[in-house]
């Protein structure tokens, strides 16, 4: 695995000079973020080798590197998921990947089903924590040490400082933030009711089919960690509607503009703080 990620990371050096110090997973939701950067590379997953292609509608396939204001980072617009076939290693690669190049914090956004009862559809929740046990980890198999720790210590994922910036920067924008903890399951069905009023009683307020392996990986090799999602329905049971993933962007169609503020003004809250130096 690590020839391979070494493999990319030379074919992406030799593509652009940017050094990101952030990345950025564009879920649904934020697949139009890309129009508040200054793109300069943009670089199609089909031309890294080894590289897994996302296969979802509404999801693009590509690296961006550019700059947010003047922070250099890279976006990665269109996530790959664990149920189109890949095995888990390969759908955190990006992921690794970015953190090779120089990234120093993962901001990750998704879109996701609301368990919480007080949640209603188009919320945004900062995610606190996460349930990772229904999924298998991106770290099974032979360590790879040059990334981290064979037994890492998974008590705060989510860094506490990105946390209370982004939490802060809600306030000052005035923008309605929820809290909470995501469930990762593998997908592609979404879940039934008695599913849904399990993860509930584990303590998750949202549930999804992203993003837990993403922080996984990333928080194994020394990345800081933070996360939103777009609360783009109620959960199996909670609601009347039927679920579909064209409901899921419609949903993030129609918050995308608090959302995308959020993040711009978090990435900069973050760079005043002198964390992405």
């Amino acid at each position: 695995m690590m020839h391979a990620l070494n493999t990319a990371l030379q074919v992406l050096r030799d593509k652009t000079e940017i050094t990101p110090r952030l990345a950025l997973v564009l879920g649904s939701g934020l697949g139009g973020f890309a129009e508040e950067l200054k793109v300069v590379d943009r670089i199609p997953y089909s031309e890294i080798p080894g590289f897994p292609i996302s296969t979802v509608p509404g999801h693009s396939g590509q690296f961006l590197l550019g700059y947010l204001g003047e922070v250099p980072m890279i976006a990665m617009q269109g996530r790959v998921h664990y149920y189109e076939g890949y095995p888990m290693q390969q759908v955190v690669l990006p992921i690794r990947l970015m953190g090779l190049l120089g990234a120093k914090v993962l901001f990750l956004s998704n879109a996701a089903g609301g368990l919480n009862p007080n949640f209603s559809r188009g919320d945004l929740m900062m995610i606190e924590d996460h349930v990772s046990s229904f999924v298998p980890s991106p770290l099974l198999g032979k360590n790879i040490d040059e990334l981290g720790t064979r037994f890492p210590d998974m008590t705060r994922v989510y860094d506490k400082e990105l946390c209370e910036l982004i939490e802060q920067t809600a306030s000052e924008q005035k923008i309605p933030l929820q809290k909470g903890v995501y469930f990762q399951l593998t997908g592609p069905n979404f879940e039934t009711s008695a599913e849904i009023r399990m993860m509930a009683r584990l303590g998750a307020d949202a549930v999804g089919m992203s993003t837990v392996c993403e922080a996984i990986a990333a928080h194994h090799m020394g990345m800081r960690v933070c996360g939103i999602s777009c609360i783009s329905n109620l959960a199996a049971g909670l609601s009347s509607d039927k679920l579909t993933h064209d409901e899921v962007q419609e949903t993030a169609n129609m918050v995308k503009e608090k959302f995308q503020t959020l993040v711009r003004e978090s990435i900069f809250a973050f760079a005043k703080t002198g964390i992405l130096d």
